[in-house]
């Protein structure tokens, strides 16, 4: 019966870390992150492949997945084959060697030994007998080595006898010794076979050992059979390189088909975000090119269906808003000949009220501050239209924006004495000069100030000038009503009011503010605003210093900042047109 000695292999001696010295100076740690960003080029273009592209995400999965299956897959077999060859040539290296152990043993026991204390020649004719012939020279090597002593373990004085050119001390594994010495039987295990020959590498081969008697002396020897391993590792690697060039070509069959298949899907889809984004530009012409009937041709048809209906529906909004600007700007024409008739007559009575009955009186007045209200909206309105038609222009020059401010403050004194409202002006020392159109920017601001005055329920309104490297800012500053979440876009949309109520008691026609945002858009400027209920309003107007220049940042921030002392409510009007730095 055979007995397995083979032990599990040692552990690989696990290597030390490595460390990585820090190089000195700022020109070295430049260049180790320039070495690390090369090094790392390939990963973050894949990284960003895997983040645009769906084909890119599944041809590297059905790679990455076909790779693993193909690895374990290849891992399996060639462990079943490894097993398979390795048993084989176990049972037949075991078969052969017992049969050599027990002719060489029958022959031990049928000699006439003349000298029983020479065995050599015997032991000599045995090894030649057993390796007999090229054939069985070719399949193993025989080793005989004695006498062997089973109490002591130690060797005697008969030494080696060998058929090849193996070297038994370093081929035959000491633990296989030990065990041939203490028990009869056969007993094997896997070894690395060295040669005399130094120029001839090391091989794997498989040790079978058997005890010899004497029957004459009683001295053991240990008869070992070597058996090379080397047909079995060249079939081995064989097999290795047939399933790695197998696993190889099947996957990359598997990522060719994923890229064809996905390329049919991803085609059309690549061709419809074209053709959106086309659309999205404005050219509503555009079309999907449609092939076939399909799920994606079906998708095609769909997708232009829906491009022609967005096409009817904008090119109908166009043709209404045509034709909604066309009237506003004919009625507001029409309506500037016979309002100036009813203004001279307005005029006329309203001098003339002195001499009417206290009714007539006042109804002069209502009519002139009516056809104030009137002449206003008309102006708004042809202001508008002028957007519209895309016929306003711009009268550029040099504008200093604290100038604008205190001429605003000047211009809004009745307002703000009216509703009982302190307006403060806050200007830097320096400068804030801007390329721009000072009538359209003083309109702008004086939107600005009436609506904080408007709404700041007789609180302060507080108004600051700075300026930046490349744009200049205007904040005016309220603690009135304030505005509701979301109303920070819709406050400048046209004829959009807080108040919606057709009874309201404040706010005008609702054109103010588009109109200052239109004009800040003619700047290229940028107008923003926030606030918070009951806590008031922050509208900011940001202008850049010369006409064309690309807005990065505001000189103000766009933050509701309460006061440090309590808001007056009501009391006398306070101007303060020539204060510079800080607030008054």
């Amino acid at each position: 019966m055979a007995h397995d000695l083979s032990s599990p292999d040692a552990a690989p001696q696990r290597p030390g870390a490595s460390s990585v010295e820090r190089w000195p100076g700022s020109s070295a740690a430049r260049a180790l992150s320039a070495a690390v960003r090369f090094i790392t080029a390939p990963v973050r273009h894949l990284v960003d492949l895997w983040r645009r592209s769906i084909q890119a995400r599944v041809v590297i999965g059905t790679l990455t997945l076909s790779a693993v299956l193909a690895i374990l897959a290849g891992e399996v077999l060639l462990r079943q084959v490894t097993d398979r060859i390795l048993d084989s040539k176990v049972d037949a290296s075991l078969a052969e060697a017992a049969g050599g152990a027990e002719y060489a043993q029958s022959q031990l026991d049928s000699a006439e030994i003349g000298n029983f204390f020479d065995v050599g020649p015997e032991l000599r004719n045995l090894i030649d007998s057993l390796a007999r012939g090229d054939e069985a020279r070719d399949q193993y090597d025989l080793v005989i080595i004695g006498p062997l002593s089973p109490s002591t373990g130690t060797d005697g004085s008969g030494g080696r006898l060998v058929s090849g050119a193996v070297t038994p001390s370093r081929s035959i594994p000491a633990a296989l010794m030990q065990q041939v010495r203490a028990e009869p039987g056969s007993w094997w295990a896997y070894s690395t076979l060295y040669f005399n020959d130094r120029d001839r590498p090391a091989e794997p081969g498989l040790v079978v050992g058997s005890q010899l008697r004497v029957p004459t002396t009683g001295q053991i020897y240990a008869l070992f059979h070597v058996f090379p391993l080397t047909e079995q590792q060249e079939t081995l690697f064989v097999v290795r390189s047939a399933l790695i060039t197998t696993g190889v070509v099947l996957v990359v069959l598997l990522g060719t088909i994923a890229w064809l298949v996905t390329r049919q899907v991803v085609t059309p889809v690549r061709l419809a975000r074209r053709i959106a984004e086309r659309l999205a530009a404005g050219r509503l012409e555009e079309r999907m090119h449609v092939r076939g009937k399909d799920d994606i041709a079906r998708l095609g048809v769909s997708f232009n269906q829906m491009a022609s209906s967005l096409q009817r529906q904008i090119r109908q909004l166009e043709e209404l808003s045509r034709v909604q600007r066309r009237f506003v700007a004919d009625v507001s024409h029409e309506l500037r000949t016979p309002l100036t008739t009813v203004r001279m007559a307005a005029d006329v009575l309203h001098d003339s009220r002195e001499d009417f009955d206290p009714v007539t009186a006042r109804s002069a007045e209502l009519l002139q501050g009516e056809l104030d209200r009137f002449e206003g909206l008309l102006t708004d309105l042809l202001e508008i239209s002028r957007f519209d038609a895309g016929a306003a222009v711009l009268d550029l020059g040099d504008v200093d924006i604290r100038d604008v401010a205190r001429r605003v403050d000047d211009w809004a004194a009745p307002l703000a004495a009216q509703r009982g409202t302190r307006v403060s002006v806050s200007v830097p020392d320096e400068p804030c000069y801007a390329e721009a159109d000072v009538r359209r920017v003083e309109r702008i601001v004086r939107n600005l100030v009436v609506n904080a005055i408007t709404y700041g329920e007789g609180r302060d309104v507080e108004v600051t000038v700075a300026t930046g490297s490349n744009a200049v800012a205007l904040t005016v500053r309220d603690y009135g009503v304030g505005l509701k979440s979301g109303e920070e876009v819709l406050v400048f949309n046209r004829f959009w009011r807080a108040d919606p109520a057709r009874a309201r008691t404040r706010g005008g026609t609702g054109l103010g503010l588009s109109i200052a945002i239109e004009d800040t858009a003619l700047h290229g400027g940028r107008l923003d605003a926030c606030g918070r209920p009951g806590r008031g309003s922050l509208f900011r107007l940001t202008l850049p210093r010369r006409a064309g220049d690309r807005l990065e940042e505001s000189p103000l921030p766009l933050e509701m900042v309460e006061p440090a002392a309590p808001v007056a409510v009501g009391g006398p009007y306070a101007r303060f047109p020539g204060s510079r730095g800080g607030m008054q």
